[in-house]
């Protein structure tokens, strides 16, 4: 069966343009894998078309409207989502039009569905109390217990994303002064961290238990689950909302209801900014390209805000401020306005 034209820009599209010139993370281009899965589904269980079918002019502008509006109103992805898997399809297309100049009106169509405006949700963080629960409740006397402790500290104390976790080998962290331990970011970018001294202490102990500090170790993966395989993101947040409900149970006060690993590296940066640290070195320290997307925090954080209008606001002195029951003409006036 001769292949179509859509198969063979897709293939070419996610394993060698987005790998090779574009040098994208694994991750992401997961995610656009994921967007043209759901694009095939969508195609052959509303529209009968099997994907061995699939031309690229069957996929237009009515398509993908319907395309959008199946994932709403079936799936019950939210705007956010909707707009993710748009974001995939104007990429490609855009792709497309330079593969074949001859369509590029046809891609251009495509490329001016509009995304649709949400509203903007609020940085979820915990409090300093909350995270010392949280953190207090992995069982210390047992072997799985120290893990998921070192695991949970290093999460927040790194503020790494979930991906940059599982990513972790031994040969990242260095435990002689200065701790520090190496992240690999989006786009393949590689960032130092700096650990604190409980975090390395942790580590140190972490590492001589599990056997990790020998010679040789350097390439294996720094947490693990009980059949030695690397850890997965459904691993780490079963672990987290283990800790989470347990904490919960104990004292739910001031603990979010919906808490995932990402709520760590929000907590951090919170701290750090109710720390006075400058935004530029928090831009650092996350990772981030550009210091508007660190921003988010300081027009999250409530206390900053209220703290700052303090600061600003000019308090006046009982004595400068005028007494109306002293003034005369005032009293004469109302007293007339009485009687009337």
């Amino acid at each position: 069966m001769k292949p179509t034209d859509f198969a063979e820009l897709l293939t070419r599209y996610l394993s060698t343009y987005l790998p090779g010139q574009k040098n994208l993370s694994l991750h992401t281009i997961e995610s656009y894998r994921d967007t043209f899965k759901l694009l095939l589904i969508y195609c052959f269980q509303e529209k009968g078309i099997c994907a061995q079918h699939l031309m690229l002019d069957m996929i237009d502008t009515p398509l993908i409207h319907g395309f959008l509006q199946w994932l709403e109103e079936t799936r019950s992805c939210c705007i956010a989502t909707r707009n993710q898997r748009l974001a995939a399809l104007h990429a490609f297309f855009q792709y497309v039009q330079m593969e074949k100049p001859e369509r590029i009106l046809f891609c251009q169509q495509i490329m001016s569905i509009p995304y649709k405006k949400c509203g903007k949700t609020l940085v979820n963080y915990l409090s300093a109390e909350a995270l010392k629960r949280i953190l207090s409740q992995p069982n210390l006397s047992t072997a799985k217990g120290r893990r998921d402790r070192t695991l949970l500290v290093v999460l927040y104390d790194t503020a790494a994303r979930v991906q940059e976790i599982l990513d972790l080998v031994v040969g990242d962290v260095r435990l002689e002064s200065p701790s520090v331990i190496r992240l690999r970011g989006k786009g393949n970018k590689q960032r130092q961290v700096p650990l604190m001294g409980k975090t390395s202490q942790l580590l140190a102990s972490y590492l001589a238990e599990r056997r990790l500090n020998l010679s040789g170790k350097e390439s294996h993966p720094l947490f693990f689950n009980s059949r030695f395989h690397p850890m997965t993101r459904a691993g780490i947040a079963y672990i987290l909302n283990k800790y989470v409900e347990m904490a919960r149970k104990e004292e739910g006060k001031g603990i979010p209801r919906r808490i995932s690993p990402h709520v760590f590296r929000h907590t951090k940066a919170m701290h750090l900014l109710q720390a006075n640290v400058n935004l530029i070195y928090i831009r650092d320290f996350l990772g981030h390209v550009d210091v508007s997307t660190t921003e988010i925090y300081a027009r999250a954080d409530s206390d900053v805000k209220r703290k700052a209008l303090e600061d600003a606001y000019i308090q006046l002195d009982e004595e400068d401020r005028p007494s109306w029951n002293e003034d005369e003409g005032l009293m004469s006036w109302l007293q007339k306005v009485c009687r009337s």
